[in-house]
């Protein structure tokens, strides 16, 4: 695309044409974890603007534009055309754009005289955001339009669920254009799931059907390299399971969204904020804020992403020695360099040192950049582990660790939620939560009194606990609730971990989550408890068989987290030749949802 939708010529010299790049909020949010300004600007972007700012006419410049077709998009891209800014215009829509806006378009270049000037327009089917090789989310921009509380509001009308669904639908057709597969796709009954499920199927199955523009044949299928291959679609609830959301993580990743300030693989952070610990939810004010951007290059990023925080610390402290020692190499030959040239010493050992300091100084921009990352990851596990210290986070870990796999607990819930020094208000809610949706039995009236107490003087809210009140009685009439624990058959709970004597935890290979369990049970295609849609194939005809399974995608509706994202890709990596790609249409941490039960338990 920045390419003028031209394949870029890998192997020339030449110069790359300069030219301007226009987005919007959403094309800024698709672009921002792809490309660093760096590699923009190895393709010729010197500018890159928002198109509703104020921007200054470059009469001999093209430019690219990358947005959605929303009214106000539109209307700003016909006064740029009316003002002249720039030498000739390539209009890249991110989703499809009506053919009335594309008049609209029309029209405003006649009246401007720049026919001529609007060199392509294409829809490039680009709604969703990656933010790894294999996670993607729909959108950060206007998410709460699709998230969790919307979708489980108590007063919604059918016509908001519609647009929901839409919203959610357009992007995943845009995910599956990319991708230039036609999935099969399988989701449990009854939910919201089943709903996008059905509205993706009617939406692939017309576009296949009006073969002139169907958009999964001929040069279009090229970009998938699966073509031949299709791959399974599974759609979740997140109502499968609410605990994992609200629970403690200790994998890298999963716990810098938990307690910093994570968005679109960039943590910001205050610089000096580690002496203190603010207080919970307030941000201390006159403190610079630092952003680090947590990316694919960054190969302690990619190795230590998903693994557990002490595994870190320690990995980031061996960094740093071989780093030192490099460091203190270079410093000796300088001084060695230094000496002067008289005796014969000297001399011989100069010509040796002059070989061994040419290789130091070639490798000194890696240096650099290797203390860079060394300095970026000290800097944030240093404000996690502060996190952890002053929470005592590893004790609620540990403790919902218990709650979710029934082993014996070793102390009261009741002192844990009245212990003053453990954790926020919020911790302690989280902890309460984890406890009430994984019991077996809920708690008698008397025993929910006490802890109720106790958590209202901890100063905790208690909205959300009146909502998943609600959820849970509703799941058991419509349900089997989901299995955690050693019920009969052992089930994929969150963490299956088996215990072993005493406390001590023995690691399974891979955890095992509820969402896991749906799809190691849809990939050897043994349940008929889920619907089975294949928007290839004619209504009546026989199943498509999809025996050698290379590929799945797993989707959940209602809002993901980095713990199932963690546990899927460990699930892939026990799994030879297989790939499994996570997305959701929201990524929140712990405290982004319970401040969204607790907007749903006020009702």
């Amino acid at each position: 695309m920045l390419n003028f939708n031209a394949p870029p010529l890998k192997n020339t010299t030449a110069e790359p044409v300069w030219k301007v790049l226009i987005y919007d909020r959403f094309g800024q949010d698709i672009i921002s974890p792809l490309l660093s300004v760096k590699e923009l600007r190895d393709m010729g972007i010197t500018l890159h603007l928002l198109l509703h700012s104020d921007r200054d006419p470059i009469p001999d410049v093209p430019a690219v534009y990358f947005v959605m077709p929303t009214e106000e998009n539109i209307d700003r891209i016909c006064q740029d055309l009316r003002n002249q800014l720039y030498e000739s215009y390539y209009l890249n829509f991110i989703s499809a754009i009506s053919r009335s806006k594309l008049e609209d378009i029309a029209s405003a270049a006649l009246a401007a005289n720049a026919v001529s000037q609007v060199t392509k327009v294409f829809d490039q089917y680009l709604n969703f955001i990656t933010l790894e090789d294999d996670m993607f989310i729909l959108c950060h921009q206007n998410k709460e339009l699709i998230s969790y509380h919307a979708i489980n509001r108590a007063d919604i009308q059918d016509t908001d669920m519609e647009a929901i669904m839409d919203t959610i639908v357009d992007s995943l057709f845009c995910f599956f254009v990319t991708l230039g597969a036609v999935p099969i796709i399988r989701c449990p009954r009854g939910n919201a799931a089943e709903m996008v499920a059905v509205v993706n199927t009617v939406e692939l199955e017309s576009n296949l059907r009006d073969a002139r523009n169907s958009l999964f044949t001929g040069d279009n299928m090229a970009a998938g390299q699966f073509s031949f291959q299709r791959p399974l679609f599974v759609l979740a609830d997140r109502n499968v399971d609410m605990a994992t959301p609200l629970h403690h993580t200790w994998t890298y990743q999963a716990l810098i969204h938990d307690v910093l300030d994570f968005h679109l693989n960039r943590v910001m952070m205050e610089e000096g904020a580690g002496a203190e610990p603010s207080p919970a939810g307030a941000r201390p004010k006159k403190k610079s804020r630092k952003s680090y951007d947590l990316t694919a290059a960054d190969k302690f990023w990619q190795k230590h992403k998903g693994s557990p925080f002490p595994e870190v610390a320690e990995s980031v402290q061996e960094e740093l020695d071989t780093y030192r020692a490099q460091e203190d190499e270079v410093k000796r030959l300088k001084s060695i360099m230094g000496l002067e040239g008289e005796d014969e010493g000297a001399i011989s050992m100069l010509s040796d040192n002059t070989a061994k300091l040419t290789s130091a100084v070639s490798s000194l921009p890696e240096l650099l950049e290797k203390k860079r990352l060394i300095d970026l990851h000290t800097n944030v596990a240093t404000a996690v582990l502060d996190h952890i210290k002053s929470r005592k986070l590893d004790v609620y870990f540990e403790y919902e660790e218990k709650l979710m796999s029934k082993s014996t607990l070793d102390k009261s819930l009741l002192d844990i939620i009245s212990d003053p020094d453990a954790g926020t208000p919020e911790d302690k809610m989280r902890l309460f939560l984890i406890y009430y949706i994984t019991a077996q039995q809920a708690p008698s009236e008397s025993d929910l009194e006490q802890y109720k107490k106790a958590l209202l003087d901890a100063g905790c809210d208690l909205s959300p606990l009146n909502y998943i009140k609600q959820w849970k009685a509703f799941t058991k009439m419509a349900a089997t609730p989901a299995n955690y624990g050693n019920s009969g058959v052992k089930p994929m709970g969150l963490f299956s971990r088996v215990m072993n004597t005493g406390s001590q935890f023995v690691m399974e290979g891979v955890k095992n989550l509820v969402l896991k369990q749906h799809v190691s049970k849809m990939v050897s295609l043994e349940t008929d408890d889920y619907r089975y849609f294949d928007p290839k194939m004619l209504r009546g005809s026989e199943r498509y068989n999809i025996t050698p399974l290379i590929s799945a995608i797993v989707f959940v509706v209602g809002g993901g987290n980095y713990i199932e994202y963690q546990n899927l890709v460990d699930y892939t990596k026990s799994k030879q030749g297989k790939k499994v790609v996570y997305g959701c249409s929201e990524l929140f941490n712990a405290a982004q949802f319970i401040k969204q039960l607790s907007q749903l338990g006020q009702k």
